[in-house]
């Protein structure tokens, strides 16, 4: 993963709701005509495209379509299955963060000019295992609460011995807002990104224990009777 180049331009596609990341495994259905053309060039030459956060506090701006966030992250495309009038079904592996130079054209589909983004520890190693240990403890106590969690991924986060890897992986699997996981992607220093996700699992849990205190032994479909 370390040795791909990443192009200077870059086919993008800007989706409302996914906040993509380095490592991450993005599964996508490719059926607009733009993005079938374009899935068809990246296939043809090294296999990456780009995946942007649609900015809505950006979108009542006049003349301004699909609005993206500047930085983002560039993927390659690690298995893709045909089906049929065109469209497809691909996995995207995440490679690396990129900060969004400029657009270079529209047509047939957006490709933007960009720079790869590097991150930086911001500690000592056991500093960062520390910190390490309570995002997980935080996501096992908001999972015993009821939170929902893709099966399997607490033993997954805790096989992956690279810090960095484990902030992006958890941040891309369990962050539940986006604004906030767009606002993980944007920084940049491990220990700062895993201390932003601790303190948002905080707010989740306190908000799941006050829904909790709230309900008493009502139904979820009765709280408001309470």
């Amino acid at each position: 993963m370390e040795t791909l180049h990443v192009p200077a331009m870059i086919p993008v596609m800007t989706l409302p709701d996914t906040v993509f990341f380095p490592q991450a495994l993005l599964p996508l259905h490719i059926f607009e005509p733009r993005y079938q053309q374009m899935l068809r060039d990246v296939l043809a030459s090294d296999r990456m495209f780009a995946v942007a956060h649609l900015d809505t506090t950006r979108q009542p701006e006049p003349d301004l379509v699909e609005p993206l966030h500047r930085t983002a992250a560039v993927g390659i495309i690690r298995a893709c299955q045909k089906g049929g009038n065109g469209t497809s079904n691909l996995l995207l592996q995440g490679i690396c963060r990129v900060t969004v130079k400029e657009i270079v054209r529209e047509e047939p589909y957006r490709v933007i000019a960009v720079q790869p983004l590097s991150t930086t520890a911001g500690t000592h190693h056991a500093g960062l295992e520390v910190l390490r240990l309570e995002v997980m403890r935080l996501l096992n106590l908001r999972r015993r609460l009821g939170a929902p969690a893709p099966k399997g991924m607490t033993q997954f986060l805790e096989s992956i011995d690279d810090i960095d890897t484990f902030a992006d992986i958890a941040a891309f699997n369990l962050c539940e807002d986006s604004a906030i996981k767009q606002q993980l992607l944007e920084t940049l220093e491990t220990r700062r990104r895993l201390q932003l996700f601790a303190a948002s699992l905080k707010a989740e849990i306190e908000a799941q224990r006050l829904r909790r205190k709230l309900q008493g032994r009502l139904p979820d479909d009765h709280i408001a009777d309470n």
